[in-house]
């Protein structure tokens, strides 16, 4: 065997053997015009989960192997002055404070969701729209092998949002399982499989504006991407939208 080919193969062993001790890299960057509060929700926890990210800056987390999660952004957040408690106009936890603690984002709001493989195997990894949409958001992966395709929303879905999807004045677009409950948008009693639960009108609208985004629960086809040994960069409003 060649010796460059020899060396080659080694590195990369070595590269998959370290990529699966120290876990992956996600950095979490702010390209909006506005301030962004990053909110984390995982099968165990990284250093924060939840933070003030001002526009033009990025954080960085490093994730253990067999990590699972999410990340999301919210917006319009601000601290009472007599409780003091934290609260968003979207993308909220409701924990009252910037650090989320445990709970999962109050739809709507965009999710970034991964399930990190380690030593050598796959990731996992999608943009959903399935609990609506608050924020453009953009995943990247960097330095891994496989297909590796970068996913996300790059599109302002709250421009085309219908009226009875809509949230405030434009502030965030709701999915049509929240806006009407019904068994029907939400794939579920009759509706939970992939037989019966179809696209509706509405998760049509969303593939069409963000066509490599979860628009509802069955959408795994075109919406789910896989990557091997790979950091990710997660950014919200990405360039094409600002």
């Amino acid at each position: 065997m060649d010796l460059n080919l020899i060396i080659s193969t080694c590195l990369f062993t070595l590269l998959s053997i370290f990529q699966g001790i120290s876990g992956t890299t996600f950095t979490l960057t702010n390209a909006c015009d506005c301030t962004v509060w990053p909110a984390i929700l995982g099968n165990s926890h990284l250093d924060s989960t939840g933070f003030e990210l001002p526009s033009g800056e990025s954080r960085s987390f490093q994730a253990p192997p067999s990590w699972s999660g999410r990340f999301w952004g919210r917006t319009g957040c601000t601290s009472d002055q007599t409780t003091g408690q934290f609260v968003c106009q979207t993308g909220d936890c409701g924990s009252t404070q910037i650090e989320c603690n445990g709970k999962g984002a109050i739809p709507p709001a965009t999710l970034a969701e991964f399930t990190v493989g380690g030593s050598g195997t796959q990731d996992f990894y999608d943009v959903s729209l399935v609990d609506g949409y608050n924020l453009p958001m953009m995943v990247e992966p960097r330095g891994g092998s496989g297909t590796c395709l970068s996913t996300g929303c790059t599109n302002d879905l709250n421009r085309a949002c219908p009226v009875e999807l809509r949230v405030g004045p434009g502030d965030a677009c709701k999915s049509a399982c929240e806006a009407f409950g019904t068994p029907q948008f939400c794939c579920s009693g009759a509706y939970a499989t992939s037989v019966s639960c179809k696209p509706s009108v509405y998760s049509e609208m969303f593939k069409a504006v963000c066509p490599k985004s979860y628009s509802y629960a069955f959408d795994d086809a075109t919406s789910t991407f896989t990557c091997t040994g790979a950091d990710y960069t997660i950014t919200f409003c990405p360039s094409s939208t600002r």
